[in-house]
């Protein structure tokens, strides 16, 4: 026995996941049988000692066990059999067919799923589930077979999946769990939640579960129910490993992370509380390698509802619209302002036209709520607003020039498209760079004096690579619009407002930056 307590101290436990690389090495495989013999023998000695004296110890001492550990250590561990009883007849395979030559993007994304590009982006397995010969260039007229899963949410045939799953999709065959086939059309899509709406006609009795009314806490558990590689009816289960997750994968990102196993063809499928309602709907993993590796992700059951409610009733999704270019309130930025705390979305450019531009809001304002509930930062405040109808009255609460001011304003509806807005670029080759403010680590020229930068701001014309704007990200051919909330047109005019923030006792100066891309808000250390 002390020969095998020895042993097990040298080699550890087993581990389950050693079965996986079971040929990976000889040594590996006859060390393994030895280790659950070993343990075989511990328990088994264990075991022959404790009989040979019932109720006493073997060294003399009689073990105390309370009736309430001995309950408990002979119960048996509750499943989720019943569970999975009550929702899996509601779970559905979902499968497609795709056209190539009528869905150019959706061989696009495929292609890059498939590629061995490690961004982050891709690392993100969005549109998993698509088959096809890997490596193997796409031919002209072939048709595209796609799977992935979903969930009846009522008897007479209405199905939530991913929108990934059925775009441009020429037409959609959904399994149930009884293993019947039938026919379904797509009602509604939102790419921006990547939820889908389908319906089988003809039938009015389906199984069917319906959203939670609650939020998940993280450390519950959860059981996903899907179609992983088109094995249908797979049941695995996990726990809610954190909330409120932004993958990059869209302006309302605000996934739960989940690692109960979900693979290729998981998509659309649900994922249940203990109750059996459903928590969210999967849609997306992290995975180096194409399988799971225990962080999946979910699009929450508040997002669900509100979306395909919409998409039952009118067939698309139309959101509340402020019109306004936002970011995250840093703490430089905060320090800049006047602001107590780093919270709420400054605005970048209010957008012509728009309600927030008709509303008085202006470039450098601080977004701190919305209806009395605090915002937290740019991503919280695109989200509250598209959960709000056009049309409607909002209260915002903004930070102005050093004040808190309250206005009333309807919102407009979000565009389905909104055109890039072009910025110059700078000619450095025909500029000569003009006296700078070194404290910046820049060179400054009036953008009038610069082709193409427009007649606003001042152009950087060169940058100190070890200066605190470089620092913070501001380039050469960057224009600076404003400077501590005041516009700028020429390089006194950045000293002068410069010299005021150093004076008012701020730790760094707020300055208003346009690019080829976009308008953003910098602060800037002052040295």
């Amino acid at each position: 026995m002390l020969r095998a307590r020895r042993h097990l101290q040298q080699h550890g436990h087993f581990d389950m996941n050693d079965r996986v690389n079971s040929d990976t090495s000889t040594s590996r495989k006859i060390l393994r049988p030895r280790r659950l013999a070993l343990l075989g023998t511990v328990a088994a000695l264990g075991a022959a000692v404790l009989a040979a004296s019932p109720g006493s110890s073997p060294f003399g001492v009689t073990p105390f066990v309370a009736p309430a550990q001995a309950a408990e250590a002979t119960a048996t561990p509750p499943g989720f059999g019943d569970l999975v009883a009550k929702v899996k007849p509601a779970v559905i395979s979902v499968r497609v067919r795709i056209d190539q030559d009528n869905d150019k993007s959706a061989m696009l994304q495929q292609n890059r799923m498939d590629s061995d590009e490690d961004s982050p982006f891709d690392q993100f397995s969005r549109q998993f589930g698509f088959r096809g010969p890997n490596g193997m260039p796409r031919q002209r007229h072939q048709v595209i077979t796609g799977e992935g899963s979903g969930f009846f949410i009522s008897a007479d045939g209405y199905a939530v999946t991913n929108n990934h799953v059925v775009d441009h999709a020429q037409s959609v065959q959904i399994t149930t769990d009884d293993g019947a086939i039938y026919t379904a059309k797509v009602v509604g899509t939102d790419p921006k939640t990547d939820l889908a709406l389908i319906k089988v006609e003809g039938k009015k009795d389906f199984p069917f579960v319906k959203f939670s009314d609650q939020k998940p806490r993280i450390g519950d558990w959860v059981v996903a129910v899907g179609n992983p590689f088109g094995l249908g009816g797979t049941v695995t289960a996990g726990i809610v490993s954190a909330s409120g997750r932004d993958i990059g994968n869209g302006p309302y990102d605000d996934f739960i992370q989940i690692d109960a196993p979900i693979n290729k063809g998981n998509s659309g499928g649900p994922a249940f509380d203990m109750t059996g309602n459903v928590i969210g709907v999967n849609t997306a993993i992290f995975s180096p390698s194409g399988g799971s590796v225990g962080i999946g992700f979910d699009i929450p059951a508040s997002t669900a509802k509100l979306v395909i409610a919409q998409l039952k009733d009118k067939g698309a999704v139309t959101r509340g619209w402020l019109g306004v270019q936002v970011q995250p309130v840093t703490a430089d930025i905060a320090d800049s302002i006047g602001l107590k705390e780093a919270r709420g979305a400054i605005v970048d450019n209010p957008q012509g036209g728009s309600p927030a531009a008709n509303a008085g809001i202006e470039a450098g304002d601080v977004i701190t709520a919305v209806n009395g509930t605090a915002i937290k930062d740019s991503r919280d405040l695109a989200r509250t607003i598209a959960t709000l109808a056009p049309g409607s009255y909002v209260k915002l609460d903004v930070w102005h020039e050093g004040e808190s001011k309250t206005m009333t304003l309807a919102l407009g509806e979000l565009p389905k498209e909104r055109p890039a807005q072009g910025n110059g670029k700078t000619d450095d080759g025909k500029v000569q760079p003009d006296a700078g403010t070194p404290r910046l680590g820049l060179s400054l020229a009036p953008a009038g004096d610069v082709q193409g930068a427009g007649q606003n701001g001042v152009v950087v014309t060169e940058v100190d690579p070890q200066g605190p704007a470089a620092q913070r990200g501001i380039q050469t051919g960057d224009v600076i619009l404003n400077v501590g909330g005041k516009a700028v047109a020429s390089v006194g005019d950045v000293r002068s407002e410069l010299a005021q923030a150093r004076s008012s006792g701020r730790r760094s100066v707020l300055l208003q930056v346009k690019n080829a891309e976009a308008t953003r808000f910098v602060a800037v250390p002052l040295a």
